[in-house]
């Protein structure tokens, strides 16, 4: 299991909110996670390294989770407490009062990935059924666009596009949206913020699918593109490759 992450500051602003990583437990298993402090409020890149850090240290802690009913009882457990964690340190904390941070999460292990998420950073799978995005967006547009009241298109260019209706730590009680799905060998997961998806289309991003390089060429390539578009908001990705190789070794191995 291969895992990248990258997070550029962008061309516009002066510190870098985002955060994430990618995690092994005990086991080999792998921790995706990408986290995009709120714009526009305090301190929101103390609450997306705090989401970072807590998932990574609850992760070293795992054996393995051998299970989709496991893993996803673990992961909704994980963004609970995590919740928890950043609401106490704003509310202790005034210069961190209205903290939050958007948070995706990919549990991988060699049979099913389990994935989380709270506000509008997102998760890509690219497998032998093609590319597809995983997460819904917690957002204002993405709720005008399913009840008809604009198009898809002009969410794309809404003034309050940025208007999340779910972020961590802003909250006493979170529910993340968690789900699993099959994963298999050559599949790819892309985790990334809305500093990219912003950017660069969906049509684009889809290259994760055929693509046989370098990951960190890969990611590099997205990032300098988002840049090039206007860099406007941080940038962040993470990209997880169930190697056929790590199979085909395991198997000679035994």
């Amino acid at each position: 299991m291969n895992g990248y992450f990258l997070t550029d500051q962008g061309k516009v602003r002066n510190h870098n909110e985002d955060a994430g990583g990618i995690f092994y437990n005990q086991s080999g298993q792998v921790l995706a996670v990408v986290a995009d402090g709120m714009g526009g409020h305090r301190a929101g890149d103390v609450a997306s390294e705090m989401a970072t850090s807590h998932l990574h240290k609850k992760w070293q802690e795992v054996d393995a989770l051998n299970s989709p009913e496991h893993s996803e009882e673990w992961l909704r457990g994980a963004i609970e407490v995590v919740n928890d964690e950043i609401k106490e340190y704003a509310e202790q904390h005034e210069e961190c009062h209205g903290m939050g941070t958007t948070v995706v999460a990919a549990v991988c292990t060699d049979n099913f990935v389990t994935i989380g998420h709270i506000g509008d950073s997102r998760i890509y799978m690219a497998n032998e059924y093609g590319f597809k995005r995983l997460t819904e967006d917690h957002s204002l547009v993405n709720e005008l666009v399913k009840s008809g009241q604009i198009s898809y298109e002009e969410a794309e260019h809404h003034p309050r596009k940025n208007v999340l209706l779910k972020a961590l730590g802003t909250e006493a009680k979170v529910s993340a949206d968690i789900s699993t799905l099959e994963f298999e060998p050559d599949n790819r997961l892309l985790l990334c913020s809305d500093g990219l998806t912003n950017k660069v289309h969906e049509e684009e991003l889809s290259e994760l699918t055929n693509f046989e390089g370098d990951w960190k060429e890969y990611g590099r390539q997205l990032i300098d593109l988002a840049n090039e578009r206007g860099g406007e908001d941080n940038i962040t990705l993470a990209v997880v490759h169930y190697d056929e190789r790590d199979v085909k070794e395991g198997a000679d191995e035994c």
